[in-house]
Order: structure tokens, then sequence, then C-alpha cells
């Protein structure tokens, strides 16, 4: 049969089973997106209004079902526009497919619209080096089938990741006469790796042996599946689990072996726990700087003298910020039902129930409930970050899925809200950007059709990607954005406050001549033709959110919030951010504290 460049990748797509393609037409990728027409009965384009979102949709997509969709753009700006959602799912192991488009095979070097050349011709693949897995820069249409085999190998085993695919605009349109489409999953393992034998044995030697054993679950659990085993191992050992910010949700953390997190935004139960734990077992860890403290000794962990078990799927990563007693290479949810085998074999179950660790862990877990019920019931005006949570946690039901970004709002989720099943919190990590929380929504909403979805955040992240409530609109996804609207980039303006001085407060709220600005966002979201509303008392939250929930339509609560310092959140850990000498008693307490850690 006789097919496009652009044709052997739309059937390559459905073969795969992939319902949606995420991106915008242009002069680039137009080829492309006809093949995607004349195949709409299977798959379906859908265009968000700006190429970052694309990306954003396709990552909380993957976050919700576990299966990575494509994104397609046209060449020069509408590809780089991918850049930062890239970012965000390599840092956070998250696969996509960027297929973007590129200069005409004969026209490298001439300067065409749009194509980067000074340096080399159609150089702008090398702009996504750090931010893919890996790249395939295409020059004939023969080359397809197995590029796009090898994509979906790359991205989807191993420590998951983004990848690109080049598509030269001759390419996308150039006929060939192929026998069959073949089936990518035909050519990628789909076994788990286990871990070596040896290792498991000495790691489960160690944690039965340990009298303050302490899990803690990263992102790996989650995205590997391995919410059973690690329920399982934790069960059968008594053991005390912790989760990071990417590990949220995989554990039920109503389960009275939770101890909830550790680091900067860690909890006044997290941090002692793992402190005091004589053999911690990591898994899918990366042990970031703000979950770590900054590797200072004795606010997140102390290891040593703390055993660590570190399992990664990628080695790079076991050893890489903390000494290790064993280094376990595999999968978190092959390696963890190895784990849970080997300690069945050693040991029977434990009476774990009213054993004294259990009860220190439960007294310590009971102070931070305290605390979270004193943050939500506050009945101030504006309202605290803390009372609107409390709301919108109250309405929500237990399969509602929240996504959040970086700022206040994503701190005071971690350390106040209560999830307990797995992949109903998500959030992007370590590259922090902004931007993300409402797209990946809308992609966890078209993954989970059936569930509230809910992007909890703050203005200063909605804001720069807002133009996407046209695209819910447009595809009826009843998303409820939550914005908590404190006029401004505000943990910025904490941090400048509490690091530095008062004084060092600087553009960072959304002031003009002294007084705070801010768009009134329920009215946009009228005017793109979603429900809006906007609510400042408390009270009021979680009826409008409840409404916005029955509305089953795309929604907008804004929630005007106290910017009063103080107000939004607690940062109970140490967080390296270098202090200038001139802030002379800031700057003594910030060198101490750094010559401590250990980096």
């Amino acid at each position: 049969m006789k097919l496009t460049g652009s044709e052997i990748i739309v059937e390559m797509l459905i073969e795969e089973g992939m319902p949606y393609v995420l991106g915008i037409t242009g002069h680039g990728n137009v080829a492309l997106v006809d093949a995607l027409r004349r195949r709409r009965d299977r798959i379906r384009l859908m265009t968000p209004r700006h190429e970052q979102s694309a990306t954003h949709i396709a990552d909380g997509y993957y976050r919700v079902k576990g299966k990575p969709l494509a994104v397609t753009t046209s060449i020069g700006p509408g590809a780089t526009n991918t850049i930062i959602g890239l970012a965000t799912a390599y840092v956070d192991s998250i696969p996509l497919m960027a297929l973007i488009g590129e200069t005409h095979t004969y026209m490298r070097g001439v300067g065409v619209l749009q194509e980067v050349e000074r340096k080399t011709w159609s150089d702008l693949p090398s702009s996504f080096e750090p931010v893919v897995k890996r790249a395939w820069v295409i020059s004939d249409a023969r080359q397809l089938p197995r590029a796009v085999s090898q994509a979906f190998n790359v991205m989807c085993t191993g420590r998951p990741g983004p990848v690109l695919i080049t598509l030269p605009m001759d390419v996308q349109a150039q006929s060939l006469e192929i026998e069959a489409i073949e089936r990518p999953s035909a050519r990628r393992p789909h076994d788990r790796q286990p871990g070596a034998p040896e290792a498991i044995r000495k790691a489960a030697e160690l944690l039965v042996n340990a009298k303050r054993p302490v899990i803690v679950a990263g992102g790996g659990t989650l995205i590997s599946g391995a919410g059973d085993e690690l329920k399982a191992l934790a069960e059968h050992l008594g053991a005390c689990v912790l989760t990071t910010m990417q590990g949220k949700s995989v554990f039920p953390e109503n389960h009275p072996l939770y101890g909830w997190h550790t680091g900067h935004n860690g909890t006044v139960c997290g941090n002692p726990l793992a402190v005091n734990a004589d053999v911690l077992l990591a898994v899918g860890v990366r042990f970031a700087d703000k979950g770590a403290a900054s590797y200072r000794p004795g606010i997140a962990y102390s290891i040593p003298p703390t055993r660590l078990i570190h399992v990664d799927i990628d080695p790079f990563e076991i050893g890489k910020n903390y000494p290790v007693e064993v280094g376990v290479v595999g999968d978190a949810k092959a390696v963890l039902a190895g784990l849970v085998s080997a300690v069945r074999e050693l040991t029977p179950p434990r009476a774990w129930q009213n054993a004294p660790y259990t009860q220190e862990i439960a007294r310590r877990v009971a102070d931070h409930c305290k605390t979270i019920a004193k943050s939500g019931e506050t009945t101030s005006t504006p309202v605290t970050m803390g009372r609107a949570i409390a709301e919108v946690r109250r309405v929500l039901p237990a399969d509602g899925i929240v996504f959040s970004s970086s700022g206040l709002s994503q701190g005071q989720i971690m350390q106040e809200m209560m999830f307990t099943r797995p992949r109903t919190y998500l959030s992007e990590g370590g590259n922090s950007c902004m931007g993300w929380a409402y797209p990946a929504a809308m992609g966890g909403k078209l993954a989970a059709p059936d569930a509230p979805v809910i992007a909890l955040t703050g203005d200063g992240d909605f804001l720069m990607t807002i133009q996407e409530i046209a695209t819910a609109v447009q595809y009826d996804l009843p998303v409820v954005a939550v914005v908590l609207n404190n006029q401004g980039w505000q943990s910025i303006r904490d941090l400048q406050r509490t690091a530095f001085a008062d004084e060092a407060a600087y553009v960072t709220m959304f002031e003009h001549e002294g007084n705070l600005i801010t768009p009134h966002l329920a009215n946009v979201a009228r005017a793109f033709g979603a429900h809006g509303v906007r609510v400042s008392q408390p009270g009021e939250i979680a009826d409008a959110v409840d409404e916005a929930l029955k509305a089953q339509k795309p929604s907008v609560v804004e929630v005007l919030i106290d910017t009063t310092l103080g107000t939004s959140g607690v940062g109970y850990g140490w967080w390296d951010v270098p202090v200038p000498h001139y802030f002379e008693d800031k700057y003594r307490t910030y060198d101490t504290a750094r010559r401590e850690e250990r980096v």
C-alpha cells in the first residue's frame, strides 16, 4: 500500500492505541495534520491555544492513565514553545512524543521561514538535547517506522521520559510503498526489571532486623503502579511510610503507618520519623534538595548513621546524594514485590498495630493533624489558603483528582490535603514550572472522564496558561480550576522577606502605585464561555466548588486569599537560599547552616 510519511506515523500511533494527539497546525506540519484528518475516526487531534499547554495536557494524561500521548508542532517557535513542558516531563520521568515540523531536506541552510541555521543547517533539534531522552533527526520517510518504534521503546522503558522526532516538511508528504504497518509494541520489552536477587535478599535482611524502619516512596512508585506492593511490605514489617511530593497519594494517607513528608515543605511528623530511622528504604526517590532539606543532617534525614537501601530504575540516582548500604537497580513495582516475598520468607507478619513504634507514629501524626485542623478552621477574612484547601477537600470525593503547580498552594496542599487513592494528587516537581496545573488537569480529565478533576493553584500559575479556558470550552472538558488569588507571586515575596528582610520584598506582587491589582478571573472565565464565580469569605468556597463540580462544564472558582505573611503555609525544614552579606544577621544564620550541609 502507498502511504505518506505522515500517514505511516498516524497509523503507528493508532496501532499503539493512542486516542489523542495534541498540537497546533502550522505551515510546518500541515501534511501530518492532514493525515490525522483522514483518520479522525480513530485518533483525534486536539488543539490547545499554546504549544506549552499541549505538552502539559499530554503530561497530565499520562500521570492519570499511564499511557503516553503525542504532541505535534510546526517548525521554529511552535516547536520551541514545547521546551518548558518537555523539561517538566523529563525531570519528572513522564513519557510523551514530540513530533516537530522541520525544514524541507532540500531547503536546509537557505534560511526558510522559521529555520534556525546560523551555526548548523536546521539546527533547532539541538535546543531540545537537555530535555528529551533521545531525538531522531529524520531525512527520509523510510526511516520513520524504525524511529517511531524506537521512540516508544525509549520513552516507555527504563526511566520514562519524553522523546523527539523531527519531521521535515517534504518527509511528511513523501510517499512510500509499504507492506504493512508495524505495531510499535512488537519492538520493546514488556517485563519489569526485578533487581538482583542478592541485593533484594540483603535489603530484606536489613529491613527485617530494623527497629525503626521507614519507607520513602517517590514518584517512581506512582509511575510503576506499586501501591499494592508498597502497602503489603509496610504492613508486613510495621514500617512507617513517607512520600515525596511526586509520590504523594501512592499510599493511603489515613493509614496508621503513614507519616506524611520530609524536607523543607515536609511536616512536623515526617521529618523526625525519617531522621530517627535506623533503616530507610527509598523507592523511586531522587533525594532532591527541597525534599532532603538541602542535605543538612538531622533536618530531613541522617544518612549515615541511618542505613540506606536505595531502589531506582536509573542506576545514576543510586548513591548520587547519599551513600547506600544496598543499591537496587530495578522497577519499583517489581522490586517491592521481590522484597515482599523475601521478608515473608524471613519473618512472619509483625503485630504492629499496637507496637510502640506505631504509637509514636500516631502521636506525631496527631500533632501534625492538629496543625492542619487549625489552619483549615480559621475564620479570618480574606480567607486563608489553609481554609480554602480544607473546604475543597471537604466537597471533593475520594476519587477526585487534584493537580497543582509550583507556588505556595503546592507546598500547603502537600502538607495539609489528605489523599487515599493512588494518582489522585498529581503535581509537577523538579522543574517547578508555572502554568502546568490547569492544562495538566485537562489531560487528566481526558484520561479519567468520569472522575471529578480540579486544578488547585495560585493566580501566578493560572495566568501563565489562562488561555486554555478556551480549549476546555471548545472540547467540553469539565475541569474545575480553583484559583487561590493572592495577586502576585507571593511565594517569592514571602521568601524575600523571610530569607532576607521585609524591605527586600520587591516586584513580586501585582501592584500599581502601592495598590494590589488583579484581573477578575471569574469574569474572564465567563468571557471565555465557562462557569465563573469569585468568593472571598470562609464558608463560601466549599459551596462554590461543589456547584462547579455539579455544573459539569469548564469552571473557574476564584478565591481571594489573605496576602499576610504567615497565612499561607510553613516551611518546617531547611532550604539553601544564599543570603547576601549585607543582611548581616540573616547572613550569619545562613552561613552557619550552610556549613552543616553535606554536598
